[in-house]
């Protein structure tokens, strides 16, 4: 009974994600990035990522939290992206343009950072793009197709292509030969943080013996959207169009002669996102806490999904994940030398000031064993998202 409580306290301590050749892992507000260096050593940048939910009370209400989470977890990504870039080489910067010192003068940003937001902003209207109003064209499409009208029945429609659409992509990058290394990075995560979670000690060996999918991966959070989307976009059509009796198709073809009806739902999409993502987040939170039946089937779909976006890692990924997850956790474990693999604390030390990045130096020496703590005191327990 004594480890059964002693296993429940860790469950929602810690989560993380897979980035380039490494591992991000974060507890409370710190955040820890653990790469892979072309030597082969493993180097660890420490951040400092505070919740705004902590400093305002009022967004911590249910639904609310998921949707504020969501956008923090995009931000914290694209931070953790540029230290893993950073530690591969892909910033070296010898000397700067004029421009780039005019650019890091006037706005703190260096061409990177501008880069990074751009691609940020691009994939966001991509996944708008993709995900919102492909599957309403292509809805109105087979109506006109096959002449059925499918009424309210579209939302299911689009629902589906949603889910089929986000299949495929997922099949599609998941070929590439640098994805499916991070897939095994993201498996290596999921494997140390469900050892941790078992109240196992954290070593490659006891790792290995655990499963790769975890019920609050950002993967199964997507795939538990896409299905809310279909029950949200399904009510949303009957009041629009059976309660108050809108018909957007009529509409917009007497008003301008063509059938604007996917461009209204699309914008509708959008606007009822903080919701889904919110309802997506509350689920998987209870049921990271839960392992009943009913929880056990609905959270099927979004593990099954994982054997697509995770796979086994090899022992020197899991290494990774180790070190990342034990530097997010200095509280737990005590005894491991974070100072043999940290090349960059800016937990303790926050940057003033960007300048011109050159990739860090990875440590000399760092001890055989890696992964052989001594248990402590948990630190306060908080909500973290694999």
């Amino acid at each position: 009974m004594a480890n059964k409580e002693q296993n429940t306290c860790r469950l929602n301590r810690v989560g993380g994600g897979a980035v380039i050749e490494g591992v991000m892992m974060k507890a409370g507000d710190r955040a820890s990035t653990a790469c892979r260096t072309e030597e082969g050593k493993i180097v660890v940048v420490d951040k400092k990522f505070t919740s705004v939910r902590k400093k305002h009370k009022l967004l911590n209400l249910p639904i609310l939290r998921g949707f504020i989470n969501f956008i923090e977890s995009l931000v914290l990504s694209f931070s953790t992206l540029e230290v893993s870039a950073e530690v591969m080489g892909d910033e070296i910067v010898e000397e700067q343009s004029r421009f780039e010192k005019w650019l890091e003068k006037t706005f703190g940003k260096t061409v990177f950072d501008i880069i990074m937001w751009i691609a940020g902003a691009l994939g966001i209207l991509l996944s708008i793009a993709l995900f919102t109003l492909l599957p309403n064209q292509v809805a109105l499409w087979i109506e006109r197709w096959f002449d059925i009208s499918l009424g309210v029945w579209k939302a299911a429609l689009c629902g589906v292509l949603r889910i089929i659409i986000f299949i495929f992509y997922i099949m599609l990058v998941s070929l590439m030969k640098d994805i499916r290394r991070t897939f095994e990075y993201h498996g290596a995560e999921h494997k140390s943080i469900a050892c941790f979670e078992a109240g196992e000690e954290l070593t490659v060996e006891n790792v290995k013996k655990h499963t790769r999918f975890h019920p609050r991966c950002g993967t199964s959070f997507m795939f538990v959207m896409l299905f809310i989307s279909i029950l949200v976009s399904l009510g949303i059509r009957v009041l629009c169009e059976i309660v108050i009796g809108w018909n957007f198709s009529e509409m917009t073809l007497a008003a301008t002669g063509r059938d604007l009806s996917a461009f209204i739902y699309t914008g509708i999409g959008i606007l009822i996102l903080p919701l889904i993502m919110g309802l997506g987040f509350e689920f998987l939170m209870f049921a990271g806490k839960h392992n009943g039946p009913v929880i056990r089937f609905l959270s099927a779909p979004g593990l099954w999904m994982q054997r697509l976006t995770t796979r086994e890692p090899d022992e020197g990924e899991i290494e990774v994940a180790i070190t990342a997850i034990k530097c997010a956790m200095p509280e737990e474990f005590p005894d491991f030398d974070r100072d043999a693999f940290l090349i960059r604390d800016e937990y303790n030390n926050p940057p003033e000031k960007k300048k011109g990045k050159k990739a860090p130096e990875a440590p000399a020496e760092q001890p055989e064993d890696a992964a052989s703590p001594s248990p402590a005191e948990e630190p306060k327990r908080t909500e973290e998202t694999p």
